[in-house]
C-alpha cells in the first residue's frame, strides 16, 4: 500500500501594489544627513546616483494618505482569496507578518491594538471564531516565517487552510534625511497554503532559519532623525548597510543550502530562487555564493527573478509579491511548472534568516 502524507500546498496568492509611483528623482530637493548629524556636502545627484547602483532601485510605490497597513493587507487577502475560489469561513488561521503596525500619515506611532490580523478579519467579515487571528513581528523575514508556521499547522493535522500575510508602510518610518530613505518602499502580498493528502510530497518540503541576535541583533534600530535641527522626537527606521551587507552574503547562502539538505535536494533540482530584495547588488552575491557552495562558477541570473528595480523594498511583503507575479505571469520568462522546485530566502531586522523549499504541486 503506499502511504500517504498532508501537503501544505499554495491555493492562491494576491498582491497590493500602491498606485504611487515615487522616482529616484524625487529626492534631489532632500537634506541629506551623515550619522553623526554632519550634512552631506556632496550634491545630491552623486547621492543618488550611487544608490541606484548599489540597490539597482530606479522607483518605489507608495501608499495614498488614507490608507494603513491593514488596508493594504486586507487587499491584498481579498486578492488571494478571489484567486484560490476559497470560501473565506473555510480559513483555520489568518496570519499578518509586518513590524510597524497601523501608522497614520499624520500621528507616526505604531497602532497595534487590535492587531492587524484581527483588522483583516473584519475587513474580511469572516464569521468564523474558529478563525485565528494573530501577528508575527521577525522582521523582513516575518512572511516566510509565518508560511513555515503554517505549515506546521497543517502538517499537524490542525488546521486546513491558513491565508498568511506581508504587508509593509516603510514610507511612514523612513528618515527624510537619511540617504537609506530611498531604498524603502510600500506594499502587501498574501498566499493561502491548503492541506493536500498525497503519496507524491510536494508543496513546502523543508525549510531552515537562525537567528543571530548575540552580534547582530542591532543592525537595524529605531532612532530619532539624522537631521537634529528640525525638532522632531520621531524614530525612524535606522541600518547599519555595510555590516548588514557582510552578514547577508556570508550567512544567508549556508541557510540555503541547510534547507536543501533538509529536503534531500541539490542545487541543481532548483529551478527559481525567490530571494528577499532590498539590495540587488546583494542578491547577485548571495546567488553567487550559493552557487560557491555548490562548487559552481556560472551562475545563472536567470533563476532568480527581480522586482526591486520598480517597486523599490518593502520588507515583509518583497517574498509574497514576487511569489504573486511569478505564479500569474507577470513576469516574463519566470514561468512554473509541475514539479518545479522554487527555493526561497530572507534576511532581516534581528538578525533573522530563513529558506524554504517548495516543490510546485
Amino acid at each position: 500500500m503506499v502511504s500517504k502524507s498532508i501537503n501544505s500546498v499554495i491555493a492562491g496568492t494576491g498582491s497590493y501594489i500602491p498606485l504611487r509611483t515615487i522616482s529616484n528623482k524625487d529626492f534631489l530637493h532632500h537634506d541629506f544627513y551623515e550619522s553623526e548629524k554632519k550634512k552631506i556636502e556632496k550634491a545630491n545627484e552623486e547621492t543618488v546616483t550611487k544608490l541606484e547602483e548599489i540597490t539597482g532601485i530606479i522607483e518605489r510605490r507608495y501608499v495614498s494618505d488614507d490608507l494603513v497597513t491593514s488596508d493594504i493587507a486586507f487587499f491584498a487577502a481579498k486578492d488571494a482569496l478571489e484567486s484560490s475560489g476559497i470560501d473565506k469561513e473555510s480559513l483555520d488561521y489568518i496570519i499578518v507578518a509586518h513590524n510597524f503596525g497601523d501608522i497614520k500619515p499624520d500621528n507616526r506611532r505604531s497602532d497595534f491594538v487590535p492587531n492587524l490580523a484581527s483588522r483583516v478579519k473584519h475587513k474580511l467579515r469572516i464569521e468564523n471564531p474558529k478563525t485565528i487571528a494573530y501577528d508575527l513581528p521577525f522582521g523582513c523575514p516575518g512572511w516566510l516565517q509565518a508560511m513555515i508556521q503554517a505549515n506546521y499547522f497543517l502538517k499537524s493535522g490542525d488546521a486546513k487552510r491558513a491565508l498568511v500575510i506581508g504587508a509593509e508602510i516603510l514610507s511612514r518610518v523612513s528618515d527624510p534625511h537619511d540617504r537609506d530613505s530611498m531604498i524603502y518602499a510600500d506594499g502587501a502580498g498574501a498566499a493561502i497554503l491548503e492541506a493536500k493528502t498525497s503519496a507524491r510530497q510536494t508543496g513546502i518540503l523543508s525549510h531552515a532559519a537562525r537567528s543571530d541576535t548575540l552580534h547582530h541583533a542591532y543592525m537595524l534600530w529605531m532612532d530619532r532623525s539624522f537631521n537634529s535641527s528640525n525638532g522632531n522626537d520621531e524614530l525612524y527606521l535606522k541600518m547599519d548597510g555595510h555590516k548588514l551587507y557582510q552578514y547577508a552574503i556570508s550567512t544567508v547562502p549556508l541557510v540555503v543550502k541547510e534547507a536543501l539538505e533538509k529536503a534531500k535536494l541539490h542545487l541543481s533540482d532548483v529551478s527559481k530562487v525567490l530571494i528577499h530584495q532590498a539590495n540587488a547588488k546583494m542578491d547577485e552575491a548571495i546567488l553567487k555564493r550559493i552557487y560557491k557552495l555548490y562548487g559552481e562558477k556560472t551562475v545563472p541570473l536567470y533563476v532568480m527573478p527581480m522586482i526591486i528595480s520598480r517597486l523599490g523594498h518593502s520588507s515583509v511583503a518583497t517574498l509574497p509579491m514576487l511569489l504573486n507575479m511569478v505564479l500569474k505571469n507577470k513576469l516574463k520568462n519566470y514561468e512554473l511548472k509541475s514539479g518545479d522546485i522554487i527555493v526561497f530566502a530572507s534576511v532581516g531586522a534581528g538578525m533573522h534568516i530563513n529558506s524554504m523549499v517548495y516543490r510546485v504541486p
